[in-house]
């Protein structure tokens, strides 16, 4: 099973640095090639990219997952917030990541691009597809869902509140990192499609991986 795709992917989702462009591009022609529909979607964010510098790529990443985030990218936080639960996954996640010799760096093991590092990278066929239909599927939902322009509303209306709120023009008008989660949507959905998990957990290496998540 190919499944490079996650490790292009993964780059979308890391601080925008130097050669972020091309890995932008590369992804756009890898989308065009095995998912075209994803690449239809996707065009608006490659797009927005090629038009801006990289210092102002940057600025819409900090203030996307960052400050006055619209959403975050560690996992276990978008599926179980402070609960207990969470610290249960990030131990999976740390010693998965460590089956793989992958360092995270100053970055939590369920940041969104280690996560979709591991799915590219891991030969353990059943924990990649738990992996991906029980936690990164359902937690991509959940990331997307925060791009509704009433929560966005809601949200901005409370940081206004609090703290002096610095509104750009590309959040206002449809934050372009949705599409970029779009399409990784549409590719998890397209791979794992008739994948299932009910109670039972199917690989012993994931044992309680997601104890209580109301996804199952």
């Amino acid at each position: 099973m190919d499944k490079s795709q996650y490790e292009i992917l993964s780059e979308l989702f890391k601080y925008p640095t130097f050669g972020y462009h091309d890995k932008v591009n590369a992804c756009m022609l890898m989308l065009q090639e095995k998912y075209p529909e994803a690449a239809k979607t996707f065009l608006r964010f490659s797009d927005y990219i090629n038009s801006k510098t990289l210092y102002e790529v940057e600025e819409v990443f900090g203030f996307t997952f960052h400050i006055q985030a619209i959403c975050f990218l560690d996992i276990g936080y978008v599926l179980f917030g402070e609960d207990y639960n969470r610290g249960e996954f990030l131990v999976n996640m740390k010693r998965e990541q460590a089956k793989i010799n992958h360092s995270c760096g100053e970055e939590l093991a369920d940041n969104l691009p280690h996560v979709l590092h591991l799915l590219a990278k891991s030969d353990d066929i059943e924990l990649v597809q738990e992996l991906a239909v029980r936690a990164v599927t359902p937690a991509v939902e959940k990331m997307l869902e925060e791009f509704q322009q009433s929560r966005l509303d809601l949200k901005m209306k409370v940081i206004k509140k609090k703290q002096k709120a610095i509104i750009m023009e590309d959040i206002v008008d449809g934050n372009i990192y949705q599409n970029a989660i779009q399409a990784l949507l549409f590719v998890l959905q397209s791979d794992f499609e008739g994948v299932a998990y009910g109670e039972k957990i199917a690989a012993p290496s994931l044992s309680n991986f997601l104890p209580k998540c109301g996804t199952c």
